[in-house]
């Protein structure tokens, strides 16, 4: 019988959805963090859980021809990164094998992940980054905790970030700026909150636990002689006790609050709370499978729920009759229209505000008849009445974009006891070196039939 403390031989089978090794050690699965498939091993017993165990690496034995030595100091220690103690081949097959497998074991289907579109850039793509403030520390959480790791310096960032990092960190310093206690609601800094485009800008945002920044034109000075390609500095008020990073209130304390960037022929402007993906040269991949999988010809009227500020939408608006986008965040929905009339598009896409559910039921009982439906959720997938929704409005295609696998495997799993059938799963890797996956999956009428 396993037994926490213990150490035993095992055998890596396979991945877990966070990255780790998975043994199964006296009947009981084990997760290994930073074991890779086909190693052996002696496993030292750290937790037992109900249903699994957790443990590490004691010896290993034979070690995988992928395993590399990490390029990163802080790797183990920082929560940011899962895979940078394998090759990047090995880390593609794990991504493409976890979707496969929970498209098989939660959405009891048999359809094959024949292929994952792997990043010609691993470091340094992305082009958003949220950093946690704490006394004396301005960097990432430690994995499965919230104390927070001062990093000087990350691999998957621009080095206009970490320019921008410095700069704030030095100003809260120079001028005894306090960092925000979650614990006990006080202090002042809570995040740093910077955005990049692929012309080399930078966009930073102080999330504050106030309505202004003591020494706010010291910290601007501090900013602009550090990035010289800094467009705007911008305050985000949030004085509530809670998990979530940015405010309801924005304050342009000097620059422009938004960067324009390109993606797929099409100009955006994004503002800080504007959803766009991290990677730009896998987001025009993943967008591009989008719009293969919804195979348009120019006669059709599509439907996009969560479409943010329109980024898909005016990507199939390029071979699309008429789309309609529903977004529940206003500033999203006002971004996303003036998106639409920068691009030539405001005749040809609409955009409406307010949640799917009920925006989905209204045009189902408008008599909105598209002939695609693509959908983009959040993490957490689509709720019941959404995916009920959508059946409801009859398309002849769902296009199905996800950032996790056993959401998605959920809702296709829902979509087939509503009459609609998985066809094609693609997966696109948006975020190497950690466990993130996305993918595009295509769902068909059973019967065919409009």
């Amino acid at each position: 019988m396993l037994k926490e403390g213990g150490i035993y031989p095992a055998v890596i089978e396979g991945y877990a959805s966070g990255g780790e090794g998975v043994a199964r050690i006296e009947g009981m699965a084990v997760f290994v963090k930073g074991a890779l498939r086909g190693e052996r091993a002696e496993v030292f017993i750290e937790h037992i859980g109900h249903s699994a165990a957790w443990g590490r690496i004691e010896r290993l034995m034979e070690p995988s021809p992928a395993r590399l030595e990490p390029d990163c100091p802080y790797y183990g220690i920082c929560g940011g990164c899962q895979f940078r103690h394998m090759t990047y081949q090995e880390e593609l097959e794990a991504k493409r094998k976890r979707v496969e497998d929970a498209l098989g074991r939660i959405g009891g289907t048999d359809a094959a992940v024949s292929v994952i579109y792997g990043a010609e850039n691993t470091r340094r793509y992305r082009n958003k980054v949220q950093f946690p403030v704490a006394d004396g520390a301005v960097g990432y959480y430690q994995g499965g905790t919230h104390r927070v790791v001062d990093i000087p310096d990350c691999l998957l960032q621009p080095e206009i970030d970490t320019a921008c990092r410095a700069a704030v960190k030095g100003w809260m310093e120079r001028s005894h700026i306090p960092a925000y206690d979650e614990r006990t609601g006080k202090g002042l800094v809570r995040h740093l909150f910077l955005r990049t485009n692929s012309a080399g800008e930078a966009l930073c945002c102080v999330v504050a636990n106030g309505r202004r920044l003591p020494h706010q034109g010291e910290l601007v000075d501090a900013l602009q002689g550090a990035a010289p390609q800094l467009a705007g500095v911008v305050l985000s008020v949030n004085t509530k006790k809670t998990n979530v990073i940015l405010g309801n209130e924005y304050h342009t304390l000097w620059g422009r609050d938004w960067l324009e960037e390109e993606l797929r022929g099409r100009r955006f402007r994004l503002s800080v709370p504007s959803f766009f993906q991290v990677n730009r040269e896998q987001t025009e991949v993943l967008y591009g499978r989008a719009l293969e999988l919804a195979a348009l010809t120019g006669e059709e009227t599509v439907v996009e729920l969560y479409c943010g500020i329109g980024t898909i939408s005016l990507t199939l608006a390029q071979r699309a009759k008429r789309v309609i986008g529903v977004e529940v965040v206003p500033q999203a929905v006002e971004d996303a229209r003036e998106n639409a009339r920068r691009n030539g598009l405001a005749d040809k896409v609409q955009f409406h505000c307010g949640d799917a559910a009920q925006l989905a039921a209204q045009l189902e009982v408008e008599g909105v008849r598209p002939h695609v439906v693509v959908v983009d959720p959040p993490r957490k997938g689509l709720a019941p009445q959404v995916v009920e929704a959508v059946a409801g409005m009859g398309p002849d295609r769902v296009v199905y974009v996800s950032c996790d696998p056993a959401t998605l495997a959920r809702d296709v799993k829902r979509f087939g006891a509503l009459g609609y059938a998985l066809g094609r799963a693609e997966a696109v890797d948006l975020f190497p070196r950690t466990a993130h996956v996305e993918t595009a999956a295509l769902l068909t009428r059973a019967d065919g039939l409009r």
